[in-house]
């Protein structure tokens, strides 16, 4: 069972980040991947009208929806897009969210996360001050879902540091985690690695960190590194910058193994609830 996770250092033009992360993915597929990761804004970073481009891809008139479809049909491989900006299903106008969808190797989409936690902080970076909430809205639902290389909870970037959201992905039945993530390169160095590896720990899943790795319009510069983290808390590959595609192997019968010499879940000694 193996599974890609994806670096690149997307920048305002859509098309060329489908191009840039098109020749990413079949790089994957040509590996073997079954299953491959692509980062948070993979198809547009800086830009500041994304509730037109979410509104048109809603409508059927953009062109990333058509591409992740067709793209997952020609290279025969579950994808997990990032992050784009897609309204609250049902919702059209207002905020769009930060949505993370599921594509099947038949280019039919299974899964939608939209991102919980948003980035509204203050980074001691070229930058300086961060609000996602200013364009979007806060998601609502804990999602995990079948696909031939185990059950697959989704989150983005930064959920990693609200465990609480791990542990129901636990008890849903996770058993791998994508993280599609576009760290600041200040608070990456500080927190990045600890974070993906204590997320995989804690709930002994697989952890695919796919990331942005560079520098983006805004300013914006990114921390990359990043990596594919196994339910031992091992890094099993990693990127530092620049784009990349990274290559692992699910072994199940060690998770199985590692699961059932510690059992965590069942020594819990309460339950959280997140909505």
């Amino acid at each position: 069972m193996s599974l890609a996770v994806i670096q690149m250092v997307s920048q305002s033009d859509i098309p060329a980040n489908l191009d840039q992360a098109r020749r990413l993915l079949e790089e994957a597929a040509r590996g073997g991947a079954q299953l491959a990761v692509l980062p948070e804004n993979f198809a547009a970073m800086g830009r500041r009208d994304i509730a037109d481009i979410g509104r048109a891809e809603a409508l059927g008139e953009g062109p990333i929806l058509p591409w992740l479809k067709q793209t997952a049909r020609d290279l025969n491989l579950w994808v997990v897009a990032g992050t784009l900006p897609l309204p609250p299903e049902g919702r059209p106008e207002g905020k769009v969210n930060a949505c993370s969808l599921l594509i099947n190797a038949d280019g039919e989409p299974v899964a939608r996360y939209d991102k919980l936690h948003l980035f509204d902080v203050d980074v001691s970076d070229n930058r300086g001050r961060y609000r996602e909430s200013d364009d979007y809205a806060h998601g609502k639902r804990v999602v995990v879902v079948d696909t031939p290389v185990g059950k697959l909870g989704l989150t983005v970037c930064y959920d990693l540091r609200f465990p609480e959201l791990y542990s129901e992905l636990r008890a849903a039945g996770a058993e791998l985690i994508t993280a599609p993530s576009a760290f600041t390169a200040v608070t990456g160095a500080a927190h990045w690695d600890i974070l993906i590896r204590a997320r995989a720990i804690e709930t002994q899943c697989y952890v695919l960190a796919a990331a942005q790795g560079g520098v983006h319009p805004g300013p914006r510069e990114t921390y990359g590194h990043a990596a594919i983290i196994d339910p031992w808390g091992r890094v099993l590959a990693e990127q530092a910058q620049g784009e990349g595609v990274l290559l692992a192997r699910r072994d199940a019968g060690e998770q199985a193994d590692i699961r059932a010499r510690m059992p965590v879940v069942n020594h819990r000694r309460f339950n959280t609830h997140l909505i």
